[in-house]
């Protein structure tokens, strides 16, 4: 198959598409605890689940995103590039390496899925639209959930987190406006109807997820290869922020983030078939990577989803191949803050 090119923001945001699991290879002890000591940073060979999808010739590529656990066990995927009326949500048996269709419409560019703490219900986040939508936990009852401007400017709605109250903590991926970057970290209430800008001037805003006490918020930015960290008040409000960790990507770009019950940071990598751990601390524990034999055809590894209460690890990963389900050992246990967004 011919290999396709990862597409240049500015491509992807003239489609109103932002681009936006196997064991690892240590068994004892914790793999944060070993390469503290040692000061190495670990290499973790991730091993295909299943491939999920293939390039849709509508849009001329497939891009897996947003794992997400239901109680059931079985894995929710969306699919960025899905034409209408395909698989836009996937439902995936990992165990029995089965997918069907979840959801589907016709307009809908869905980056992120995650469960809500106050409803229940499983929430999407659509780029293109602006807008939140919402679904009953069987697919059903599709909802618009938020729609509108933020003050005074339309949203590209990109991850999402929920805080134990069930308000949404958005990534809000804008681009540029003479010259300046305007994307945003936005806090919408459980209701859907007050939404609050808690940071801006944001290079493309991805990936974001509290920690694992619910202190703060870790958010990425695409164009800048950082992270930071939004320290909030208690109150709906922020603290403090600061850069915490610049990601040294090369030709990739800081994509979504996962946190695990120790508090490392899972920073996937756009445009290369890897993840980067670090410790809350800053420091980088392991590199995740798909098999040099396997990556040729693979581009970027988007988001990834720990089983709760356990470390087996699921992460997607797209490219002119199609779209992939790899599995690893995660470093330690999965929480919510590591399921979806």
């Amino acid at each position: 198959m011919r290999r396709l090119p990862i597409p240049p923001l500015a491509q992807l945001a003239t489609i109103g598409l932002l681009a936006l699991t196997g064991c690892g290879t240590q068994t004892g002890g914790t793999a944060a605890d070993a390469a503290t000591a040692t000061g190495a940073v670990r290499t973790v060979h991730a091993q295909k689940v299943m491939r999920l999808t293939k390039v849709h010739q509508e849009t001329g590529m497939t891009l897996l995103e947003g794992p997400v656990f239901d109680e059931d066990g079985q894995l929710l995927v969306v699919d960025v590039t899905a034409p209408a009326g395909d698989r836009k949500v996937l439902r995936v048996d990992v165990r029995e390496k089965t997918s069907r269709m979840f959801h589907t419409d016709d307009r809908g560019t869905y980056t992120s899925a995650q469960f809500s703490p106050y409803d229940g219900r499983v929430y999407l986040t659509d780029f293109s639209h602006g807008e939140i939508v919402s679904l009953a936990p069987d697919g059903s009852d599709p909802r618009t959930f938020f729609s509108g401007e933020v003050d005074g400017a339309r949203m590209n709605p990109d991850d999402l987190a929920f805080d134990q109250e069930g308000n949404l903590f958005v990534s809000d991926s804008r681009g540029m406006s003479e010259g300046k970057p305007t994307g945003r970290v936005v806090r919408i209430g459980r209701d859907g109807q007050k939404a609050t800008v808690l940071a801006d001037g944001l290079s493309a805003p991805n990936g974001i997820s509290f920690d694992a006490d619910y202190r703060g918020l870790w958010f990425s930015e695409l164009t800048e290869d950082r992270i930071s960290y939004l320290l909030l008040d208690g109150e709906g409000g922020v603290a403090s922020r600061h850069t915490a960790i610049r990601v040294d990507g090369g030709i990739a770009q800081t994509d979504s983030i996962a946190v695990d019950a120790d508090g490392n940071l899972y920073q996937a990598l756009h445009g290369r078939p890897a993840m980067a751990v670090y410790s809350e601390h800053g420091e980088r524990l392991a590199t995740v990577e798909v098999p040099a034999r396997a990556a040729e055809g693979l581009e970027s590894a988007t988001n990834v989803a720990i089983t709760p209460g356990g470390r087996k690890a699921y992460m997607t990963v797209s490219g002119p191949d199609g779209g992939y389900l790899y599995t690893f050992d995660a470093l330690a246990e999965g929480i919510r803050q590591s399921n979806g967004g």
